[in-house]
């Protein structure tokens, strides 16, 4: 059964990212700080995960003796307007089946700047940059919202028993989009 596997760049591996926080640190762009006997070095949370065409036996960049030590999140997000929602089979602590963290940064009434990520979708978490695209410059609305969770699921190959995550994920980035 593939009920909580990848919609999305399942070829090589369909195990999806379990986590809650992985979306919401790439939607901030946050720095992953890691240290080793080398130093430290900063890596951008987008750049941090690890698609199995790289290396099917990690999921981040992380080396063996890498120890992540901080996640900073920049300060260019600050007064911006976030939005987090999970859908899992239990209500209690459980993985999620899809996921969506977003920020938006406004400018009176109009989107001026969107980071929209879905989890429990790839094998990484999903930047959806198509719906951001549609939603800088517009008003949160039904209509926006609506356009936004479209191409959020564009490309979406679901597998035999997964396909109802496809609308969970075109509703939840409707949501975040409408700041349900």
């Amino acid at each position: 059964m593939n009920r909580e596997h990848a919609l999305f760049g399942a070829s090589r591996c369909v195990a999806v990212t379990p986590s809650d926080c992985a979306p919401a640190v790439v939607a901030l762009d946050a720095q992953m700080v890691v240290r080793n006997r080398g130093g430290e070095r900063v890596i951008r949370a987008g750049d941090f995960f690890m698609e199995p065409s790289v290396d099917i036996r990690r999921m981040t960049v992380l080396e063996p003796e890498d120890l992540l030590t901080a996640i900073r999140l920049p300060s260019e997000w600050s007064g911006a307007s976030f939005y987090f929602e999970k859908v899992a089979d239990r209500n209690v602590w459980d993985f999620p089946l899809v996921n969506v963290a977003a920020a938006f940064r406004m400018n009176g009434a109009t989107v001026a700047d969107a980071r929209i990520v879905c989890g429990a979708v790839q094998c990484i978490p999903r930047r959806v940059q198509s719906a951001e695209r549609l939603v800088r410059g517009q008003a949160r609305s039904d209509q926006v919202a609506e356009s936004a969770g479209e191409a959020a699921i564009e490309r979406a190959e679901p597998l035999g028993f997964n396909q109802f995550k496809i609308p969970l994920m075109q509703n939840l980035v409707k949501r975040a989009v409408r700041g349900a």
